[in-house]
C-alpha cells in the first residue's frame, strides 16, 4: 500500500488565504489553490497525483510549488490467507490468530539438576554409535542404560526440590497458553483489544469449544522463542491486557460462557508507563468484578503465577496447578534478596515460601493437581494438553450443578478460608503428629558421602564427648536413615534381580493370614526365596552401595554401644575418682608416700628399672597399701570389685604367661623339625602362596587350604601332648592363687585349633 504525502513551499503564505492563484503551465486555469489540494487529493479530473508535477504560482521569486511524493511503507501482514481452508483445525476463523506453529524446532535445554541423565543418554548415543560402526551386538548393553535412564529420570522427577519445580516452570520451552488451546479445543477463535485503543499481546483471549461446549478462554502468553518474547513482553501484561480480559469476562457473563483462565506470568509489567496507565487499578477491577460474575470460572496455572499479575484472572471458583507448576506472592529471588540479601538464597526461599502444587494443596490454596509426564510438560505437550482438557470437563461438571447463588459463594468461601483458623479448637492428634513431622529425603537420593560424613561427624562428637567425659547424644535419628537407606537399596536389589513380585504375592498372602500360623508351605517358599536371594545379591547392580551402607551401620552401631556403656561408668568414674583422693588423703598412707618420695630424690634414680632391691620393695610395698585401702574404700561404699590383681601381681601372671608360650613355641619348632611330612607340609604352603601372590587361580586356592587344614591339625595334636597340658594346668593354678582363690575363670582357654 501507498501514502501519497504532500509539502508546501512558500515564499508569501499570505497569498494563499488572500486571493485566487492561478498555476502555470498547462494547469493555468482559474482554480483556487485550495481547490487544486482538494481535487489532487480526492484524484480530481482523472489526473493522479503522481502526474501533476510541479507547480508554480505567480512570480518566481514567490511563487508556491506543489510536491507530491510515494513514501513506500511496509505492507501489512494480514492473518487472513488468500485461500483459506475450510477444513483447518479450529475452524476457518482460527486464520485470525496469527499464533502458528514454529518453522524449526526448539532447540533443547538442559537443567543444572538434569545434567546427570544427559551424560546416561550421551552413554546410550555413543554405545549406539560404536554398535552401528562395528557392527557389534550391544543390545545387552543398551537395554541396561537405558533402564537405568528411565529409573534415575523417575526417581529425579517424582522427587523435586521446590527450587527445581521453579526451573521447570521457567523452562523456555515449555508449552504455552496458545499451545494448550489448541490442543484442547475443537474450535477456538481469538478475540483482540481492550476497545481502548490497545491489544495487549501478553494476554491472549477469544472463544473455544469442547465436545461442542463453547467456553471462554483467557490466559497469559509467554513466547517460544526470544523474537515472540519480546512481541509478548515475556508474559507480562499492562493495563491494557487485564481490561481486555475483564471486557471478555464481561462478554462471557452476558453469553452464558464458564470462564478458562490460563495464569503463566513472572507478574503484571512494572515500568512507568503501565503505572501512569492504573496498573494497580486495573487488576483490582478484575479482582472485584470475578467475585460477582455468575459463571463458572476455572483458573489453570500451567507455569509460573506471580503476584498480582496472576490473581488478576485467578480469582476462580477452581484453581488448578499443573504438578511443575508454582504460584508465589514473590518470586524465590526476590524474597531472598529481601530477606537474606543475596539471591543466591533462592533455593532456600524457594522452600519455605510454600509455592509448589503439593504445598499450595495442602494449604487449600489450590484445589487440585494435574499430572505431568516425567521431564515436564515440555517432554510430551500433548499428553500434559489432554490431562489439563480432563480436569477441565471434570470440574466443569461439578461446578455447573450448582445455582448462580451457590456458585458465587462457592467462590467467595474458597478465598475466606484461605489462612483462616478458629482459637480455642482442640487439634487433632494426628493433625498434630503431621505438623511437626519433618519431611526425611527419599531413600536412595542421600549419597555415600554425606552418609559417611554423618557417620565421622558423630564418631568426632563421641571423641570429643570422651574426652570431656560428658557423652549427650543421639544416634537414633542416623541409625533410622540408614536402615531406611538399606531397606531402600534391598528392594532395589530385589527390583534387580526380579523377584519383586514373587515378594508382593508373599506379603499379600502373609497379610490375609494375619494372626493364623503360617503353612510348612508358606514357610519352605518363604526360605527357599530367602534362600535365592541370598544367592544371587552379590549380582544385583546396586550391591557395592548396600555393602558400604551396611557397614556404615555396623560402624554407628558400635558407636551406639560404646557411647551407652560410656555414658553408664561416667558416674561410677566419678565416684571411683573421689574415693580414690579420699584413700590418698589419708594420714598414714599420706606419710608413707612422703618417706618413699624422699628416699626416691635421695637416691637421684629417676627411673623404676634403675632402683635397687631395697627401693623396689618398698614401692611395691606402698602399692599394694595404696591398692589394700582403695578396694576396701570401694567395697564399703557398695562398689563390688572383681578382680584384685595388682601391677605386681599382673606383671608375675604376664611373665608365667610368656615363659608358657615360649616353651610352646619351642615344643612345636622341635616337633616340626623332627616330622619331615610336617616340614615339607609348610614349605609347600610358602612356595604355594608366593606362587600365587597377585591372582591366585581357584584350584590354587583349594589347595592351600587343604594345606592350611592339614598343619593346623598336626600342629593340634602338638598341643594336646601331656606335657604341654601339664604345664598349662600349673599356670592356671597359680592364676587362680595369684587372683585371691578365685577359680580363676578371667583366664580364657587357648583354642590350638
Amino acid at each position: 500500500m501507498s501514502k501519497p504525502s504532500l509539502r508546501l513551499k512558500s515564499a508569501d503564505m499570505a497569498s494563499i488565504s488572500q486571493s485566487p492563484v492561478t498555476f502555470s503551465g498547462s494547469l493555468s486555469s482559474a482554480t483556487s489553490a485550495s481547490d487544486l489540494l482538494r481535487s489532487s487529493i480526492n484524484g480530481a479530473n482523472g489526473a493522479p497525483l503522481k502526474t501533476l508535477g510541479r507547480g508554480h504560482v505567480g512570480p518566481r521569486r514567490k511563487g508556491l510549488n506543489i510536491i507530491a511524493k510515494v513514501r513506500k511503507v511496509k505492507k501489512h501482514e494480514y492473518p487472513w490467507p488468500q485461500d483459506p481452508d475450510p477444513n483447518v483445525k479450529g475452524g476457518v476463523l482460527s486464520h485470525l490468530s496469527p499464533f502458528k506453529p514454529l518453522k524449526e524446532k526448539p532447540k533443547p535445554v538442559t537443567l543444572e539438576f538434569e545434567k546427570p541423565l544427559m551424560d546416561l543418554q550421551k552413554k546410550i548415543i555413543d554405545v549406539q554409535k560404536m554398535a552401528n560402526e562395528t557392527g557389534l551386538d550391544f543390545s545387552d548393553q543398551i537395554i541396561s542404560l537405558e533402564n537405568k535412564y528411565r529409573q534415575a529420570l523417575k526417581d529425579l522427577y517424582t522427587h523435586l526440590t521446590p527450587i527445581q519445580r521453579v526451573n521447570i516452570a521457567r523452562h523456555p520451552n515449555r508449552p504455552t497458553f496458545l499451545d494448550h488451546v489448541f490442543n484442547i479445543t475443537d474450535k477456538f477463535v481469538e478475540l483482540h483489544g481492550d476497545r481502548a485503543g490497545y491489544d495487549d499481546p501478553a494476554i491472549v483471549t477469544g472463544i473455544g469449544t469442547i465436545n461442542g461446549k463453547r467456553f471462554m478462554f483467557m490466559g497469559h502468553q509467554k513466547g517460544r522463542n526470544t523474537k515472540e518474547n519480546i512481541q509478548r513482553n515475556f508474559g507480562m501484561p499492562t493495563p491494557h491486557g487485564y481490561r481486555k480480559a475483564l471486557r471478555m469476562m464481561y462478554y462471557a457473563d452476558h453469553h452464558g460462557f464458564p470462564i478458562v483462565t490460563f495464569i503463566d506470568t513472572p507478574g503484571a509489567f512494572a515500568d512507568l508507563k503501565s503505572e501512569e496507565l492504573g496498573q494497580g487499578e486495573a487488576i483490582a477491577h478484575n479482582l472485584r468484578t470475578m467475585f460477582g460474575l455468575k459463571v463458572p470460572i476455572i483458573s489453570i496455572v500451567i507455569g509460573e503465577g506471580g503476584s498480582g499479575g496472576a490473581l488478576a484472572i485467578g480469582c476462580a471458583n477452581k484453581l488448578l496447578m499443573l504438578e511443575n507448576a508454582v504460584f508465589y506472592v514473590a518470586s524465590p529471588e526476590a524474597c531472598a534478596a529481601i530477606l537474606w540479601k543475596t539471591a543466591k538464597a533462592s533455593p532456600k526461599a524457594a522452600e519455605k515460601l510454600k509455592i509448589t502444587a503439593n504445598e499450595l494443596c495442602r494449604l487449600q490454596v489450590a484445589d487440585g493437581i494435574i499430572p505431568e509426564p516425567l521431564g515436564g510438560a515440555h517432554a510430551d505437550p500433548h499428553w500434559t494438553s489432554e490431562q489439563i482438557k480432563k480436569s477441565i470437563l471434570e470440574s466443569m461438571d461439578e461446578l455447573e450443578k450448582m445455582g448462580t447463588e451457590e456458585l458465587l459463594r462457592h467462590r467467595m468461601l474458597k478465598f475466606r478460608k484461605i489462612g483462616g483458623f478458629q482459637e480455642g479448637l482442640p487439634v487433632d492428634p494426628e493433625k498434630k503428629v503431621n505438623m511437626k513431622r519433618k519431611e526425611e529425603p527419599r531413600p536412595g537420593l542421600i549419597s555415600d558421602k554425606v552418609l559417611q560424613g554423618e557417620v565421622n561427624k558423630l564418631k568426632e562428637q563421641i571423641l570429643k564427648a570422651k574426652e570431656t567425659s560428658s557423652i549427650n547424644m543421639d544416634q537414633n535419628g542416623l541409625i533410622e536413615k540408614l536402615q531406611r537407606e538399606i531397606n531402600y537399596e534391598f528392594s532395589e536389589a530385589a527390583k534387580a534381580l526380579g523377584i519383586e513380585e514373587k515378594l508382593s504375592k508373599m506379603r499379600e498372602e502373609f497379610a490375609k493370614a494375619e494372626n493364623e500360623q503360617l503353612t510348612a508351605g508358606q514357610l519352605e517358599s518363604l526360605e527357599n526365596l530367602k534362600t535365592k536371594f541370598n544367592e544371587n545379591l552379590a549380582m544385583a547392580p546396586n550391591y557395592g552401595r548396600l555393602k558400604y551402607k551396611l557397614s556404615l551401620l555396623k560402624e554407628i552401631t558400635e558407636a551406639k554401644t560404646f557411647a551407652e556403656n560410656y555414658k553408664k561408668t561416667l558416674p561410677l568414674k566419678a565416684k571411683v575418682n573421689q574415693k580414690f583422693k579420699e584413700v590418698l588423703e589419708k594420714s598414714t598412707l599420706k606419710e608413707n608416700i612422703e618417706i618413699l618420695k624422699d628416699e626416691i630424690e635421695k637416691s637421684g634414680v629417676s627411673s623404676i628399672e634403675e632402683f635397687d632391691q631395697e627401693l623396689k620393695e618398698k614401692v611395691i610395698e606402698v602399692r599394694e597399701q595404696v591398692e589394700s585401702e582403695f578396694v576396701n574404700a570401694l567395697e564399703s561404699s557398695g562398689v563390688h570389685v572383681a578382680s584384685k590383681f595388682g601391677q605386681t601381681s599382673m606383671s608375675m601372671i604376664k611373665a608365667k604367661v610368656d615363659e608358657l608360650n615360649a616353651e610352646i613355641n619351642q615344643i612345636i619348632q622341635d616337633v616340626i623339625e623332627s616330622t619331615p611330612d610336617l616340614k615339607n607340609k609348610i614349605e609347600i604352603l610358602k612356595l604355594e602362596v608366593v606362587k600365587d601372590k597377585n591372582a591366585p587361580s581357584k584350584e590354587s586356592k583349594e589347595k592351600i587350604e587343604g594345606l592350611q587344614q592339614q598343619i593346623k591339625q598336626d600342629v593340634a595334636d602338638i598341643m594336646s601332648s601331656a606335657a604341654v597340658k601339664d604345664k598349662y594346668e600349673q599356670l592356671q593354678a597359680e592364676l587362680a592363687e595369684l587372683s585371691g582363690g578365685s577359680d580363676g575363670s578371667l583366664i580364657k582357654e587357648p583354642s590350638f585349633a
